[in-house]
């Protein structure tokens, strides 16, 4: 099945977006990014240090993986904006994942600054991917100004809550004109399924798999349980009935003779 998801100019085969965060090693980073098969990894900028080759997190990333640096730390557009220029002037590439928190308590992001910064580095030639709350009037407004995807969150980030916003993401990913790619607080492999099977392009997992017992392990269960959510939403979902309904004829099989 040639499904492939579409941003920009590339054609990702992974639906499996990977943070770099929260891994004991960049060693296990490392592996973990191999074994999910992911095309894509977020970097926060103020994690790469390009004055060391050994302390460098972008050395540690296999060349062939699209680098998706993100503006962490960010509290306003402006800071933001200056951060992803930062990124493109570390050659970190166009593509750019839009954070504002000025929230320090429930890290939730500055939907109004957001769309601001989106707007402004759309402008600048970034691919820009901006993580928000759900809300399908701010999703139009990024979709507007030029957002390649839009990024609702799950739950709060590092969480591992799962879809406490599905309601409101399935309405986005029914209404968006641009891929939605879940992005903070999937905790389980399950709950990545599910968001696929709701039609969600992408997700992007971090915790859940760089906190787990054997974060390699739970990068491959990630990457199964996406290419079947995805398989799931494709093949489309039976109807649910609120009555049960046989699967079998109950008459006819066991008929009186005379």
């Amino acid at each position: 099945m040639n499904d492939l998801l579409r941003i920009d100019n590339k054609q990702l085969t992974s639906r499996l977006f990977l943070g770099s965060g929260k891994f004991t090693s960049y060693a296990q980073m490392t592996n973990a990014i191999i074994s999910s098969g992911t095309q894509v990894v977020t970097v926060a900028l103020r994690r790469v240090d390009l004055q060391s080759q050994a302390d460098n997190i972008l050395s540690h990333i296999p060349e062939d993986i699209i680098l998706l640096p993100n503006t962490s730390g960010a509290r306003n557009s402006e800071e933001a904006i200056r951060i992803a220029r930062m990124a493109r002037a570390c050659g970190m590439g166009d593509w750019i994942k839009i954070e504002v928190i000025a929230d320090q308590k429930y890290l939730l992001p500055d939907n109004a600054e957001t769309i601001k910064a989106t707007e402004a580095l759309v402008k600048e030639g970034f691919v820009v991917l901006p993580y928000m709350n759900p809300d399908l009037m701010v999703a139009k407004h990024l979709e507007e100004v030029g957002a390649a995807a839009v990024m609702p969150l799950g739950a709060p980030i590092g969480t591992n809550r799962g879809l406490e916003t599905l309601e409101m993401i399935k309405i986005m990913i029914e209404e968006a004109n641009v891929p939605i790619i879940v992005d903070a607080g999937i905790g389980k492999p399950s709950q990545a399924a599910q968001a696929m099977e709701l039609g969600a392009a992408a997700v992007l997992v971090n915790t859940a798999i760089a906190t787990a017992d054997s974060p390699i392990l739970m990068a491959k269960a990630f990457a199964h349980a996406v290419q079947a959510g995805r398989k799931g939403y494709i093949a489309g979902l039976g109807p649910i009935s609120s009555s049960a309904h046989a699967s079998s004829p109950l008459t006819g099989f066991l008929t009186e003779t005379s």
